[in-house]
């Protein structure tokens, strides 16, 4: 998560650039399709396969994901380009008004062989590399048969298809390898913040154990002294137990989601961002420095003392992580405000900045990118939703709403 603006967000701006890549990529495929028609249309060659082939190839390659069917699948995409391309060179070796290939065929040939290695599972990615690879090497030979071109020539043209297939190959499965890497840190930053929240668990409960043995002692020295003063010491226990039992259904609920292997090994204090509402005023003081501005802290008065344990320590965690990143990528921000509101059963996390994106720490300081996941991890859990984005104005804001049933109520 990097809190800075818009103009200078570099999410953002990688985000825009990819999409001026893809435009360009997009342009660039489309026109040279456009001249393997002219080059059959030059040629006098039979035009129907030519349109076929790129349709299907360029179908396959720029379907846009959000609506492609399901049955569409990537090695289907693949084989069937790949295939038709086989079949089309199988037949012009006897048939001379098809005897031809163009840079568009072999460019998106070439997509589609990136596209299966990247994503196809392994045993379906080698196939299709196979299939892809085979059919973009074997277009130059459409013409060795014929006598009436240089053997050389195609043969050369053949090795630098064969060529430029292995390249295409080796960097699709260097990007499958940082696919896989990006995979393994999201899921490891998921499980670090579910045993974060055990341990949360485990402080809490344990606290109100210890309230419900005290209270239990309590109640026996009373019942013989002082019986009619009980009722309220049997309610303290059993708003206690409400608590603790009500917190541990929420909790292990989320824990189930990553199985009982994510729990294993975990000691206490481990990976635990403790806090509540009541520490946060201490993180917000402690905020700021010579390259960070003081933060401000805004509750409303309608926000509820005793709210759970575990939307309290959500609270906290977001509010850290904010602020942790205003100083990472905000270090120009002249106002930082935190802000506590309660409406509806929701808790309302507010934190702001008003930084144009001035980071003057290191590249290597600014974190591993996946705070966001965390936050997302343990909001989401609670029922919650995570907002992050650029002001209207300029700087950045991150919102949570937690569900925030007061309760004993």
């Amino acid at each position: 998560m990097k809190l800075v603006p818009a103009t200078d967000d570099p999410t953002t701006t990688r985000i825009h650039r990819q999409g001026c890549l893809r435009a360009v990529g997009v342009t660039a495929l489309v026109l040279l399709a456009a001249t393997d028609v002219v080059i059959a249309v030059a040629n006098g060659k039979t035009l129907w396969p030519v349109l076929l082939l790129l349709s299907l190839g360029l179908a396959a390659v720029l379907w846009p994901c959000a609506h492609r069917p399901a049955w569409l699948t990537t090695y289907l995409r693949t084989a069937v380009p790949a295939g038709a391309s086989l079949a089309l060179t199988a037949v012009a070796a006897t048939t001379e008004p098809l005897r031809m290939f163009g840079p568009g065929e072999v460019t998106v040939l070439l997509c589609l062989l990136m596209i299966a290695v990247r994503t196809c599972p392994p045993r379906r990615a080698a196939l299709c590399a196979v299939l892809t690879g085979g059919a973009v090497i074997a277009t130059p030979l459409r013409f060795y048969a014929t006598g009436t071109q240089d053997d050389v020539l195609i043969l050369g043209l053949a090795l630098t298809a064969a060529l430029l297939v292995g390249v295409t190959a080796g960097v699709a499965g260097y990007l499958r390898s940082l696919d896989h890497r990006r995979g393994v840190a999201v899921a490891e930053t998921r499980r670090s913040e579910r045993l974060a929240m055990a341990a949360d668990l485990h402080d809490f409960v344990a606290h109100h154990v210890t309230g419900i043995l005290v209270h239990t002692q309590m109640a026996r020295m009373m019942a013989a002294t002082e019986p009619d003063r009980l009722d309220p010491v049997l309610a303290g226990i059993e708003q206690a137990a409400t608590q603790a039992l009500d917190s541990m259904r929420v909790t292990v609920g989320i824990l189930r989601v990553g199985g009982p292997q994510e729990t294993a090994g975990l000691e206490p204090g481990e990976n635990r961002p403790a806090g509540d509402l009541t520490t946060l005023a201490e993180l917000v003081d402690g905020f700021g420095g010579p390259t960070s501005p003081k933060a401000e802290l805004h509750r409303d008065a309608s926000v509820p003392r005793n709210l759970p344990h575990e939307v309290q320590a959500a609270a906290y965690r977001v509010v850290q992580e904010a602020l942790t990143n205003v100083r990472r990528h905000a270090a120009d921000a002249t106002e930082v405000t935190v802000t506590l509101a309660h409406a509806d059963d929701t808790l309302r996390v507010t934190v702001r900045d008003n930084g144009r994106g001035g980071a003057p720490m290191p590249y290597a300081a600014r974190g591993g990118g996946f705070g966001i996941v965390g936050l997302t991890e343990r909001v989401t859990a609670l029922g919650g939703e995570l907002r992050t984005g650029p002001r209207k104005d300029h700087g950045w804001e991150v919102m949570a709403f937690l569900p925030a049933m007061r309760q004993g109520s």
